[in-house]
């Protein structure tokens, strides 16, 4: 839609000043290009594959050092699309399924006393690459080792005080997304810069 505005405006003061050069910018492929028309391979929108989802938990710390916000400006500033949001107290049950590979070792009490501790918040970002880009945007587990810039590398540290949880993997996301949100709290919306930012 904006694209079309802005389309529209341009022709419009292009019509006002020079017929030939309008003819020109259409010819060219300048409006196909506009409007969406320089197609990416594989692709009817011309947006490379964005359905790529992801589960970002900020826990208890980073919930009562109330820092949900700047971890929310840093995905939205990143590009990517927020299609799921909640908070919750996390149920022993929830997060013995989450943590299924780790029941067994001997941190895990004191990991699901830290867990519900307090309310978590739990979001799903949908984007290109999303769940490659979210783990680099996260840092390292050990805050010692995590970069500056990091979500870790910034506001973690200690190890057992991480801050944020991102998902490792595409199956990985997709189990624990099935796992904390039911289909009907994930939107399908349309973001209007998607293919300004996206498009290759």
């Amino acid at each position: 839609m904006l694209q079309r505005c802005i389309f529209k405006r341009l022709q419009q003061r292009c019509c006002l000043g020079n017929q030939d050069a309008t003819k020109s910018l259409l010819s060219s492929g300048f409006a196909s290009a506009l409007l969406g028309g320089h197609r990416a391979a594989g692709s009817k929108s011309g947006v490379p594959d964005v359905k790529e989802r992801t589960l970002i938990a900020v826990k208890p710390d980073g919930v009562q050092r109330r820092l949900v916000g700047q971890i929310i400006q840093r995905f939205e500033q990143r590009g990517f699309k927020l299609v799921g949001l909640k908070m919750l107290q996390v149920s022993d049950d929830l997060l013995s399924q989450h943590y299924c590979e780790l029941r067994t070792k001997p941190f895990y009490p004191r990991l699901q006393e830290y867990m519900t501790s307090g309310p978590v918040v739990v979001m799903v970002w949908e984007g290109h690459k999303v769940v490659q880009a979210s783990r680099t945007m996260v840092g390292h587990t050990n805050p010692l080792e995590a970069q500056a810039g990091t979500i870790r590398g910034d506001f973690s540290f200690h190890i057992s005080r991480n801050v944020v949880h991102a998902s490792d993997s595409l199956d990985g996301a997709q189990r624990e997304i099935q796992l904390w949100f039911q289909k009907k709290e994930l939107l399908n919306w349309d973001c209007f810069d998607q293919t300004l930012t996206c498009e290759v």
